[in-house]
Order: structure tokens, then sequence, then C-alpha cells
């Protein structure tokens, strides 16, 4: 629930628990795809489709790591890590070539979101796997290149006319979006003397609150309501 860079300043500083308990989602997504990376052989091809600033590049230093961008999502990244500029609906790689494709957190700043999944089947090897992460009760973000939320059924069937077999899992449910939305609270009271009021939400919506959220968040087992869904699809 934090944001990245925030996450990355607090990380070496915050006991693994700690941060667990406070951002639920991006633990679990980083854990997910830390897991797929390992299940990759040395040498792999592997295409970061929708790299941004290559958070994601050590889970796969044992690959050949291909990196893709268009980088126009956010002015304020650095996208000088990327090695190809190119738009993920219009991939500049030919057919069955890539062992594993990731795409993290971009599919809802696609336009055309079923051209992408359909383009990123398309370079993936038989056998090969897309491992797909998106949002869904998010905030808009990277404003105005942010166009659409996606449900476990929707994304299946971005998966099913691309032709690949998927599984889709709900990373977390109400009680972690709950949490979530009592964070966001927080951001409008950081000006003026409305620090004050942070100062006095903090602990309650920061911590307190999150923490127990965590803990309450196995009750909803149904996940209608998430934060964003982490997909394994293969290419048959």
């Amino acid at each position: 629930m934090f944001n990245p860079r925030f996450r990355k300043l607090v990380e070496p500083l915050v006991p693994r628990f700690v941060l667990r308990w406070l951002d639920p989602f991006h633990t679990s997504l980083l854990e997910r795809l830390k897991q797929a990376g390992q299940k990759l052989p040395p040498g792999a091809l592997v295409l970061d489709a929708g790299a941004g600033e290559c958070p994601h590049s050590t889970l796969f230093a044992h690959t050949r790591y291909v990196k893709v961008d268009r980088g126009i999502g956010d002015h304020t990244w650095d996208y000088s890590n990327v090695d190809v500029l190119a738009d993920v609906c219009s991939l500049p790689f030919r057919d069955g070539v890539f062992d594993a494709v990731i795409n993290i957190q971009v599919l809802e700043h696609i336009k055309e979101p079923r051209t992408c999944v359909e383009e990123m089947a398309r370079t993936l090897k038989p056998g090969g796997q897309l491992i797909l992460t998106t949002v869904q009760c998010w905030e808009i973000h990277q404003h105005p290149n942010d166009f659409f939320r996606f449900t476990r059924y929707g994304l299946t069937y971005l998966f099913d006319q691309a032709g690949l077999e998927s599984r889709v899992e709900a990373l977390g449910g109400l009680f972690w979006l709950i949490a979530f939305r009592l964070m966001a609270i927080l951001g409008f009271f950081q000006k003026g003397w409305r620090w004050l009021i942070f100062v006095v939400l903090s602990p309650i919506f920061g911590f307190a609150i999150p923490v127990v959220c965590y803990f309450l968040d196995p009750l909803d087992r149904r996940r209608d309501y998430t934060l964003g869904y982490f997909c394994w699809a293969r290419k048959p």
C-alpha cells in the first residue's frame, strides 16, 4: 500500500513482519514474483513488458532479462535502464521467442488491454508463461495514463482470448482494502495546520487499524473486494 519509492526507503529500517502488516499487497506481490523468478532456469529469456524503472530486475538476475517500456508512464521516473523503447501493444520481437513475460502493474495503463495480452502471448514460446499483476480497488495514478480496472472474470476473459491457460489470484480482501483506504486518508492531512490532525490519526489509521485488518483479512474468503490480482498464464 506504500508508494514504491517510499517503500524502498523504509524497507531497510522496518522489520519485515511489520512491513507485511502495513503493506501486505506489495509484500505478497513481490513474494510471488520472486517465486516465479526462482522457477525459471538460468539463461531463460525473459521479457519485462512495461518495465518502468526496472525494480524487479534483481529477481531475474540469473536470466537473460529484456526490459521494454515506452517511457511515458510517469514523468518523474528514470527510464535509463530500459533496453528497448517500444509500445507493449506492438512488441518488436518475433513470434515464440521468450520463455517468460512479466507485466507488473501495467495493464491498467494500456488503452487496448486485449491487444497487449495477445501481443505478449504472441512472443511466448509454447509452454512459456506470462506473469501479470494489476490493480482493482486503487486510486487513479500516473495521470492521465490510467484507463481500466479489472475483475477476475475480465482478466480470465483476456487470457482466454489470447489462447492462454490461466489462474487469477486476488491479493487480499475487504480488510486489506479498508486499511489501504484509511492510509490514503492520511494523505489529506500533510500540509499546513492539518499536520496536527495527521499526528493524531497516524497511529490509528497508519498502524493500529491496518495491523488489525491484516489479521482479519482471511475472514473474507470471497475476495469480491480486493486491491488487485496476481495472474499466472501459460501458452499451450
